[in-house]
């Protein structure tokens, strides 16, 4: 059963419910499991004796299953109408927890209402396993519970059924939900709903995902307020506020019971060398082929696309024994998708090279091994990943690490580390976005006429938006009324007309047309690069929005310099210099965590501590004597010349987001000072640029000004506000990805939001969409806040080495450099080798 956690023995078969606790219990605690009545647990008789009577229980004793007593506990709460978040490890049977109550009490519940349970769920891929798994369930407690599911591939047929006889259970994603409250007759088809489950909670806290699934939430709550909320998460540390971001009851609880689900996580070990630098597992292959053929089903875990299909395209080049192997990511066909999870399933798999698409709670009995390939960059994250290895918590997870480079080796042992200690990270709170509520109150429009005060106070109720201010929410409700003042003249934008002190949808036609672009998810677009009107390919839009007018990179092997932004896409010319200034980047935009970044400073500190491989330790043991190690509260900065380029290197540990915000601002203010910088590359550990000439004043970089000036200046002088504007704008309903019969294309919708931002900003500065788009760039984007912690904290703690050479650290941030001017197409060159080499000989002192 998925994720249905009982005590048992035995072996059983392919079906729903297997063996899920701590250990393999002998026949005479088999017998105190079979005649214990839950008395230690204070339980009301008549409690005790409805679940020892249900079909569900005698169909799992049956099965030599019995329940955990957080299980039985949660039960006992929903049935009290608490609303409850269960906090468990992956595998200890969470999902039964949260279903006790619906299918034991359903009996009772259908006697006001068919569609008792709504099921949310994040991912696809989790609701399809899911309804398969409760079928099963459901099928062989012989109960009459109907369950289906509804996505955005549930055809219209169906939907359209379901609206006018919904299952007793609905298996749901937080948009499908969002949608279904926008029907005129949303208060009647929800308002019998007893039980609303949210799973994966952890996955969507404190999103854009999240804001607009709380929204909602709180208004289901106003004409169904009989409703209990269950959420389920297994990697949240400060469980009082996930409490309260999903339930605004006053009777609440969180069950977190004392279970410690087993890890085994090593990294790879192997005889090859290590790369200093580099994201491509080409090293380890035949590593990776020979656990693959060890274990019976295995499921590789990578940070990127471009990852997966490396790892799957050179498995299958030595894929000798004719293993079956796969690939899953989003692109993929959904009916591809579904086919690949049900071989994975039936176990006809050996192996699933698999993006972040299968990392949240699938019940492959069957998937024996995870391998993660490239660091972490989240404990979160990898605790999830691991967690679909032996899917039961009396069962150890078995992992392997991974590391395409060797700093990314410091990294895995980090988190092995912290994996060890058992500790969570903490969930940054965050207030809920104003593009997400002005999506809601026209959601709310599109169902019913609202009186602006009473919705105010509904929306208050949700967690992210208990502190949102009057003035903020009229502002919203006034764009989404009439577009804002200059706005209001179209009557394009004019999407709620207004009768005494109620609202509505000011014509039929918008509904169709929120309806087909809802959601908060805004998918990063590959943007047409030409040249002389000869489309040359397409890039990430991430990438060049960054760029000013003339700055160089690497595209299609040659290197470019940025022309301008075109309705069509972008204009670029062939550059004349040697080397690309602004690096392009293959590793992927996971951020790495703040825990996990101190952690690997802290390995490094202490590294004599722990048992490294012989070309790590010697690494590190270089680096100390010919630099220093970087400090963990403070900033190493090395400086030296290498064939005539002045190189300037910052170990910050902050993340590659922010890390390329920082290099950006220090390469203009090279350029104030008239160094003539050259280029600037980062990582998620450093940043290294180069110059022409010498920068001297290395400690006096570092202050308030970098950011106070230099940051305004830069975001002025690129794109990233315009092109942040454009996603604000489709959130908040401004822009329409889609129109009936037809999907605008990137030149429609670039050259609309561009439009509307310039008009905006010379006549409207202070419209809540700019308002919001500077905020959200300024701490999301570049990561104002995180920067500005660091300049003060290190501002009287930088430690500047003026070296002869280069370090053995920089190695792999300056080769950065180097396999910019070098194909792309290939992971290792005999060219790269050479320059490797020689920075290593350098770094080494070797003649």
């Amino acid at each position: 059963m998925i994720r249905f956690s009982m005590v048992c023995m035995g072996v059983c078969n392919n079906s729903l419910v297997y063996r899920l606790d701590w250990v393999y219990i002998s026949i005479k605690s088999f017998y105190k499991q079979i005649m214990r009545n839950y008395t230690h647990l204070n339980l009301d008789n008549t409690l005790i004796d409805k679940i020892k009577s249900h079909k569900l229980t005698n169909w799992l004793n049956k099965k030599f299953y019995y329940y955990h007593d957080y299980q039985i506990l949660s039960y006992k709460a929903v049935s009290q109408k608490k609303d409850i978040l269960i906090n468990a490890p992956t595998g200890s049977g969470k999902t039964i927890a949260a279903l006790m109550a619906p299918i034991i009490n359903f009996d009772e519940d259908i006697k006001t209402g068919s569609f008792t349970t709504l099921y949310i769920s994040p991912l696809k891929s989790l609701i399809y396993d899911i309804n398969r798994s409760l079928n099963d369930c459901i099928k062989g407690s012989n109960l009459n519970i109907s369950i289906e599911t509804r996505t955005g591939d549930t055809t219209s047929y169906k939907k359209q059924k379901q609206l006018k006889k919904p299952p007793n259970f609905l298996i749901t994603t937080p948009e499908s939900f969002a949608l279904m409250m926008s029907y005129e007759n949303a208060n009647i088809f929800f308002s019998n709903i007893k039980y609303i489950v949210i799973d994966e909670l952890h996955s969507i806290i404190y999103t854009k995902r999240g804001d607009l699934l709380t929204l909602n939430l709180s208004r289901i709550s106003s004409f169904s307020p009989s409703a209990t909320k269950i959420a389920l998460s297994a990697t949240i540390k400060d469980t009082k506020s996930a409490l309260n971001y999903f339930s605004n009851s006053k009777y609440k609880i969180c069950i977190n019971p004392n279970i410690i689900k087993k890890v085994s996580v090593e990294i790879l070990k192997t005889s090859n060398f290590i790369p200093w630098y580099g994201h491509m597992p080409s090293y380890a292959i035949e590593n990776i082929y020979s656990y693959i053929k060890k274990y019976k089903s295995a499921i590789i875990f990578v940070n990127t696309r471009a990852q997966s299909e490396y790892v799957f395209q050179s498995l299958w080049r030595i894929n000798k024994d004719k293993l079956n192997i796969a690939i899953h990511h989003g692109s993929l066909d959904s009916t591809l998708r579904q086919n690949i999870e049900k071989k994975m399933f039936d176990g006809l798999l050996n192996c699933i090279v698999a993006t972040s698409s299968l990392e949240l709670g699938l019940d492959w009995k069957n998937v024996d091994l995870v391998m993660q390939i490239g660091a972490p960059k989240g404990i979160s994250r990898i605790i999830q990943r691991i967690g679909r290895s032996n899917h039961a918590v009396n069962k150890v997870s078995e992992a392997v690490l991974v590391p395409t480079n060797k700093f990314e080796y410091l990294e895995c042992l980090a988190a092995k580390d912290v994996l060890n200690k058992n500790i969570f990270e903490d969930t940054e709170e965050k207030t809920g976005g104003l593009d997400v509520l002005a999506q809601h109150i026209n959601g709310v429009a599109c169902s019913v006429s609202f009186n602006a005060n009473e919705l105010y106070q509904n929306v208050k109720l949700a967690w992210p938006y208990r502190r949102l201010t009057r003035k903020n929410f009229n502002s919203v409700l006034n764009f989404v009324h009439t577009g804002g003042y200059v706005l209001k003249n179209y009557n394009l934008f004019s999407r709620l007309k207004k009768s005494k002190n109620f609202f509505s949808i000011a014509n039929k036609s918008l509904i169709r047309k929120y309806r087909m672009n809802l959601g908060t998810i805004v998918e990063s677009e590959m943007v047409p690069v030409y040249l002389k009107n000869k489309k040359l390919g397409i890039i990430e839009d991430y990438f060049i929005n960054q760029l000013q007018k003339e700055d160089t990179f690497l595209f299609a092997g040659q290197i470019l310099s940025l022309d301008k932004f075109t309705e069509k896409g972008v204009e670029v010319k062939i550059s004349k210099g040697k080397s690309p200034k602004i690096p392009s980047y293959v590793g992927g935009n996971l951020p790495l965590s703040t825990y996990l970044a101190n952690a690997v400073i802290g390995l490094i500190e202490n590294y004599k501590n722990y048992n490294l491989p012989e070309q790590i330790k010697h690494w590190i043991i270089l680096q100390k004597k010919q630099s220093s190690l970087p400090p963990r509260n403070g900033l190493l900065v090395e400086t030296f010349i290498r064939k005539d380029i002045f190189y300037i290197v910052c170990y910050t540990f902050l993340g590659r987001n922010a890390n390329q915000t920082l290099g950006m601002l220090i390469m203009r203010r090279l350029e104030e000072d008239n160094c003539q910088p050259l280029a600037f590359t980062a990582s998620d550990y450093s940043i290294a640029i180069s110059s022409v000439k010498e920068f001297k004043k290395i400690k006096q970089l570092f202050n308030k000004k970098l950011l106070d000036k230099g940051l305004i200046t830069w975001l002025n002088n690129t794109s990233i506000l315009k092109k942040h504007f454009k996603s604000v704008a489709i959130i908040a309903g401004l822009i329409d990805r889609k129109l009936p019969g037809k999907v605008k294309s990137y030149k429609q919708t670039n050259f609309s939001s561009d439009i509307i931002y310039d008009v905006l900003e010379k006549y409207e500065k202070n419209h809540i969409l700019i308002k919001i788009t500077k905020d959200e760039v300024l701490n999301n984007l570049v990561g104002l806040d995180k920067l500005t912690k660091f300049i003060n904290n290190i501002r009287y703690k930088i430690i500047h080495n003026n070296l002869k050479s280069i370090s053995p650290f920089a190695v792999s941030i300056i080769m950065e450099f180097y396999s910019e001017k070098i194909s792309k197409e290939k992971i290792i060159s005999y060219k790269e080798e050479n320059i490797e080499q020689e920075l290593v000989n350098e770094a080494y002192k070797i003649d």
